[in-house]
């Protein structure tokens, strides 16, 4: 194809490909990253672990800061690490990491991590804050369930059947028909993963969907003789009740994950009204059956022990009221006065702001005047103390009207930094840091592509530059 459109074109060679235009391309854009972060005031990173099919162990770090309204992301590095993973050899990896990009330990507000001891231990080391990644947090609290016997055997019989469906084809032909004579979707069974709560969620969920179809094949005759061969326990009606309690019950963690592992907005200052929710959500009623008060005793119960340590606390507090979205919402102490006004959520509906708010005609005709009122009001507040024009922006920021969830809070700010200059400053330091270490993780979805089996002899020096130009280029 080359010499069809270009016979004189010369395709680069596979060594000077992978020896001299790569290594080339990375160290450009490498300098390009450490001359972007030079210029950045605060900033958060990630880091997790991850094994590659011939069982190396790596470790990546991800920096996260905000710039002109939004949060950006860069890799930095996916290290082979061949010593075994303490928390000392983790901070040294990490501090090495930080210190090839010119990043000073002092900028980091915070490091969003797994609850793994060794990261414990290695975030103490490197005098770090240290925040849980709240996805694996609300992951290891929903797996809890799987110690109440009643719902593990309850779970182990659904399960039971959905591998009995999967694994025989006349049975998947039989479940097809009912599909379609039922009019239901023709969506296929899922099979949990136990140390994956949500797959569990998703197993049930489709159970729930396709019960009608799984309930008229078990009494198909092409399949009754096999299934009472197999001494497969039949499905009752009463685990179906209790499939619509689970689901009900679960779908508020489950979206809750979702929206933490999200690749954008998914700050730390989430963490604590998501708590607050589940904590009213998880709390056990008097209408409740057992079955879901035993599963939101167990749930809650490991939730409520999260995030305690008075720093985070702090922390997320302080990340939490930066929020446009709750300003009026948290009660905590950090905030100098309480306010409260019933009915607020009420009006908040009726009048919600256009999530992408464009210049009016009229903000566009008078744009020069607003620009002028802006200087105007800079100008006034110059002759007030510090003190006194922190005062005043708090003042300020209480009284502007709450936002949905679903806006941007680093672009509220952003758009807000002409009236509210140092409250801007402050929120965006808080802002960057990172409610799950999901974008590491994601980085290892690149990095599996990459040390595939058909490349697995790869050197890892290798597969940390095409990570890093995939990621950042």
């Amino acid at each position: 194809m080359c010499r069809a459109l270009n016979p004189k074109y010369t395709p680069p060679s596979r060594s000077y490909l992978s020896d001299t235009l790569i290594p080339s391309w990375y160290g450009v854009e490498k300098a390009n990253v450490i001359s972007e972060l030079k210029d950045v005031p605060k900033l958060a990173i990630t880091s997790d672990g991850w094994t590659s099919l011939r069982q190396d162990h790596y470790l990546t770090v991800t920096v996260h800061y905000t710039s002109q309204g939004s949060v950006k992301q860069k890799v930095l590095h996916t290290r082979a690490v061949y010593k075994s993973q303490t928390g000392e050899v983790v901070a040294e990896e990490i501090s090495d990491i930080l210190e090839e990009f010119e990043i000073d330990l002092s900028k980091i507000v915070a490091v969003t991590v797994d609850n793994a001891g060794n990261m414990d231990i290695a975030i103490k080391k490197l005098q770090i804050l240290k925040i849980g990644c709240f996805a694996h947090t609300l992951n290891l609290a929903a797996q809890k369930m799987y110690k109440i016997a009643s719902i593990d055997k309850w779970a182990a019989r659904i399960r039971a059947v959905v591998v009995w469906f999967k694994r025989s084809s006349m049975s998947k032909t039989v479940l097809t028909e009912k599909q379609q004579l039922l009019g239901l979707p023709q969506h296929s069974l899922i099979l949990d993963v136990k140390t994956r709560w949500n797959s569990l969620y998703l197993m049930i969920e489709r159970f729930m969907e396709q019960y009608p179809a799984i309930h008229a094949a078990a009494l198909d005759l092409r399949l009754r003789k096999a299934l009472s061969k197999d001494n497969l326990d039949r499905l009752k009606d009463e685990d179906f009740h209790k499939a619509e309690e689970f689901v009900q019950l679960m779908r508020i963690l489950y979206t809750s994950t979702l929206c933490v592992s999200c690749e954008k907005n998914a700050t730390c200052g989430q963490i604590l009204p998501i708590l607050q929710k589940l904590e009213e959500h998880f709390t056990v009623k008097d209408e409740d059956t057992m079955f879901v008060a035993s599963i939101k005793e167990k749930v809650w119960e490991n939730l409520s022990q999260r995030y305690q340590k008075d720093d985070i606390q702090a922390f997320l507090h302080e990340a939490s009221s930066n929020g446009p979205q709750i300003q009026r919402q948290t009660d905590t102490e950090h905030q100098q006065k309480e306010e409260s006004s019933e009915g607020e959520g009420e009006e908040m509906e009726e009048t919600i702001p256009p999530l992408h708010k464009t210049r009016s005609a009229l903000e566009e005709l008078f744009s020069e005047e607003d620009r002028k009122l802006r200087l105007t009001i800079q100008q006034d507040t110059s002759s007030l103390t510090l003190s006194e024009r922190v005062d005043l922006e708090v003042e300020l920021y209480k009284s502007l009207p709450p936002v949905p969830m679903a806006e941007d809070p680093v672009m509220w700010w952003w758009e807000k930094r002409a009236i509210l200059p140092l409250l801007t400053n402050v929120a965006t330091s808080y802002l960057c840091a990172q409610a799950s270490s999901t974008p590491s993780e994601r980085v290892f979805s690149t990095a599996g592509n990459t040390l595939s089996q058909e490349r697995s002899r790869l050197l890892p020096e290798k597969a940390n530059m095409l990570i890093f130009l995939q990621k950042n280029g």
